[in-house]
């Protein structure tokens, strides 16, 4: 497992999918600073909600379930926890056990938009998620699913952590509205990725979204770059 602590010291590899990042410890006098760039998993590139809603009515075909479109706030089990008591722990049931990670899907477009934008230039891609408190299966499964979808090079890029705010980056495209931590003021701007739980949220400028691996995420990381000679 790849911990926080050991990210900080990550340099990219210098072949396979990401040759084209940049290297060394800092950029050469009048070149540009390598964008780094986070991505989320759950929600942003792993289907986690369909996946869930597929495993919920499997498991619990007599219960009530919450179709994808009536899906409001990011936490499912709170969703789940007001049409019945008992089913706030039953749908959390589903993402604890063995194989709910590893066997979601891809969300459609991500897998290709991610690995193009690894070989971007003066680019740094890293998968930032986090992992659930029961650790049974899913730190495990995060590192098969990345393998399985992306090849053993992306397993370099995987920084695990429950606090994004103390990752250093200079974007965060993440499905989830409100990210908070230790550090008040994080390095990154945080990009909304659009999910059926956050698409009737009305953001207030200058917050942006994504609203699929359709859109036009290259215009987002060129906005952030700054130009040759201004490296920080």
């Amino acid at each position: 497992m790849i911990l926080l602590n050991s990210f900080l010291h990550l340099r990219p590899r210098r072949c396979g999918p990401f040759a084209g990042l940049s290297r060394g410890t800092g950029p050469a006098a009048g070149s540009r600073r390598a964008l780094r760039v986070l991505v989320d998993m759950d929600g942003v590139l792993a289907d986690f909600e369909g996946g869930f809603l597929k495993k919920f009515r499997a498991r619990y075909p007599d219960k009530p379930y919450i179709a994808l479109e009536d899906r409001r706030g990011f936490w499912v089990s709170e969703q789940y926890g007001r049409l019945g008591p008992e089913l706030s722990e039953k749908a959390i049931s589903i993402w604890e056990s063995k194989n709910f990670f590893i066997e979601l899907d891809p969300l459609p477009g991500a897998v290709e938009a991610v690995k193009q934008m690894a070989n971007l230039a003066d680019t740094d891609v890293f998968i930032c998620t986090s992992p659930i408190k029961k650790y049974r299966y899913c730190p495990y499964e995060k590192y098969a699913w990345v393998e399985k979808h992306f090849g053993p090079e992306f397993l370099e890029q995987i920084v695990l952590t429950r606090d994004k705010t103390v990752v250093s980056a200079d974007l965060l495209i993440d499905d989830r509205p409100d990210i908070t931590g230790a550090e008040l003021n994080p390095s990154w701007e945080h990009v909304l990725f659009t999910a059926c739980h956050n698409k009737h949220l009305q953001l207030k400028p200058p917050s942006r979204r994504l609203q699929s691996w359709t859109d036009d995420w290259k215009a987002i990381l060129d906005s952030k770059r700054l130009p040759p000679g201004r490296a920080t």
